[in-house]
């Protein structure tokens, strides 16, 4: 069987060879000789990009089945599958990317038995291994369909509102944990990000990354399998991110308003810049965008929103890691080509892992779903998107 040669296998190739090497480095002489991290400075990229945006960007599954099952929206049910595969394997990933960062990996089993249940810590290690096992229940199905196994789906379908509840806990408590850990750092977190309200602000951002993630991966996966994109689904999501952003935007102002710090954004310096660049991208122009009628009912135009304002939340997660900490430690990090290598490493299988379970597993509904790139307002009404939907934001 011959392999064509392409130009993304060819990237795909030369980022795993690149991303092995950097593991063998890291493995082989340790932390310091991989990653710029210091004593001063002991997280760096790996837990900024690969812990806290991974577990973020994961974050659809959770949005999606609860959308589905808790508040019932049925034109949704076409992208569970996918929502779930895509948080299996970014959490999944989250977890191979801890194994790199941690000193000792070896001993990331210790927590089972050493318990620290006053550590904020032990919760988010605790509720991403659960959280990982339910995900993985979930993704059962689609594996016992592909071999036609009756009986475990069945068993599994008994126990599916347990899952279905115990995911949405879960994910509620780490995603908001994971902004719990940086409120033991009053005196080191730049005020421009250190708030009481972290927690909040964590979990908000999941949700609306969630949301984004799903639009993004279902025009990535429609591109690359040969699916057509079903609108209306598209047009829904659309509407939940303009109202998520909305939400998580005020939530930030009022923070902003109540610390007196509303002065100090507009005033340039170094951290203001990354702030504005986060603030742009994750708010203003997504919700700009948003706010016109021909952009929501555009699939490109709904894209393309959804890439920005992932990139936006991106930003803002590693300006809390980062960016916040520079001025306290008293110099700035800038990671070694190795630390970016094993990220892309990562990266490029989760993708690749995503391809091979979407070519070998019933991940996607059997049948294909019509749709038009662009449709008229009336057309869209048609295939059964809420004027609800069409008309938010006029």
């Amino acid at each position: 069987m011959k392999i064509k040669l392409t130009f993304w296998r060819g990237v795909f190739a030369v980022i795993m060879v690149l991303g092995l090497y950097s593991s063998y480095v890291r493995y082989l002489k340790g932390l310091g000789a991989v990653s710029n991290m210091t004593d001063q400075f002991p997280w760096g990229f790996w837990i900024g990009f690969d812990c806290l945006c991974g577990v973020m960007l994961a974050a659809g599954g959770f949005c999606i089945v609860g959308a589905v099952y808790l508040f019932n929206v049925e034109r949704l049910h076409s992208i569970m599958r996918p929502a779930v595969l895509t948080a299996f394997l970014g959490y999944l990933l989250f977890i191979v990317g801890l194994l790199f960062d941690l000193g000792r990996p070896w001993y990331i089993w210790h927590q089972l038995i050493y318990m620290n249940p006053h550590s904020v810590m032990f919760e988010v290690g605790m509720c991403v291994m659960t959280y990982t096992t339910v995900l993985f229940f979930e993704f059962l199905p689609s594996v016992f369909e592909r071999f036609h196994l009756q009986a475990p789906i069945r068993w599994i379908k008994k126990i599916y509102p347990v899952l279905i509840v115990a995911g949405i806990l879960l994910s509620t408590l780490h995603q908001s944990s994971l902004g719990s850990l940086y409120l033991i750092m009053p005196m080191k977190l730049h005020p421009f990000w250190y708030s009481p309200a972290l927690p909040f602000f964590f979990f908000g951002s999941a949700v609306a990354v969630g949301l984004a993630m799903t639009i993004f991966e279902s025009t990535q996966s429609s591109k690359a399998f040969g699916r057509q994109l079903e609108l209306s689904v598209l047009v829904t999501l659309g509407g939940a991110l303009l109202v998520a952003l909305w939400v998580n935007a005020l939530l930030r102002f009022e923070d902003y308003w109540h610390r007196g710090l509303l002065r100090e954004i507009f005033r340039p310096s170094y951290e203001a810049y990354f702030l504005w660049a986060e603030l742009l991208m994750a708010f203003v122009i997504p919700i700009t965008l948003l706010s016109f009628k021909r952009v929501r009912l555009s699939p490109n135009g709904l894209y393309w929103t959804s890439v920005i304002s992932l990139l936006g939340f991106i930003t803002n997660r590693l300006n809390v890691s980062l960016i916040g900490f520079e001025t306290y430690v008293g110099h700035h990090y800038v990671p070694k080509w190795t630390e970016f290598s094993v990220t892309l490493m990562i990266i490029a299988m989760g993708f690749f892992l995503f391809a091979v379970a979407v070519r070998y597993l019933p991940i996607f509904p059997h049948e294909e779903i019509a749709a038009v790139p662009q449709l008229e307002p009336e057309l869209v009404r048609v295939q059964g998107v809420p004027a609800l939907v069409e008309n938010a934001g006029d």
